[in-house]
């Protein structure tokens, strides 16, 4: 569970403001969380991740003062491209990561919350399907989906996936679980907040992958 609880998000702060440097901190550990789930059917969406992290950290980059939030950031790009946002620079990086963070967050959960097949109750295709369709489904073409409705077939095992997020080592499966409800304390609403940044400034976008 070490990959978790080693950068657990900052608690939010009364205004809901997302601090770009504890942000990018945190989310830049995220990307090996796709390792711990064995296919690499899953490696796009972890690139995926990885390449948006750099979008948004060379935008703070090139004026830190000025991005101190992702709200910042969103507000500075909507004034910089006028009508071509929100579909350019970190705005849209932003968009597509909170996605896979969302699906992180809903796996996560639903392991949390004992969500499982009672006829193989190891196997973690119950949660990665309901991470999937929450998260990311609506916004991948026919093509993707059935991509990923093979890796289904693949999906770990939940021993193994704690094992992965423990880095190795052997702990209890209560003791993991615990972990990962401690870590979904702060990461849930700060993806929340995130997501309601987007509809609050009309920054969402429902275009297919």
């Amino acid at each position: 569970m070490a990959l978790l609880v080693e950068h657990e998000f900052k608690p939010l702060p009364a205004d809901k403001q997302v601090d770009t440097v504890s942000f990018l901190d945190s989310v830049s550990h995220l990307p090996s969380f796709f390792d711990c789930l064995g296919s690499a059917i899953f490696s796009p969406i972890k690139a995926d991740i990885t390449g948006n992290i750099t979008k948004i950290k060379t935008v703070y980059e090139s004026n830190p003062t000025k991005f101190k939030t992702l709200q910042q950031i969103l507000e500075g790009e909507k004034e910089m491209y006028g009508p071509e946002w929100p579909k350019v620079g970190a705005t849209l990086g932003l968009m597509w990561l909170k996605r896979g963070l969302k699906f992180i967050q809903v796996l996560l959960q639903s392991v949390a919350d004992g969500e499982r097949d009672e006829q193989n109750p190891n196997l973690m295709k119950v949660n990665v399907t309901k991470a999937y369709e929450i998260a990311l489904k609506k916004y991948h073409g026919w093509v993707v989906q059935k991509l990923f409705q093979a890796a289904l077939i693949a999906a770990p095992y939940k021993s193994d996936f704690l094992k992965a997020l423990s880095k190795g080592q052997n702990v209890k499966e209560e003791q993991c679980i615990e972990k990962i409800r401690q870590f979904l304390v702060n990461y849930t609403p700060t993806i929340e907040a995130i997501y309601i940044m987007y509809i609050k400034m009309n920054a969402e976008l429902e275009y297919k992958a």
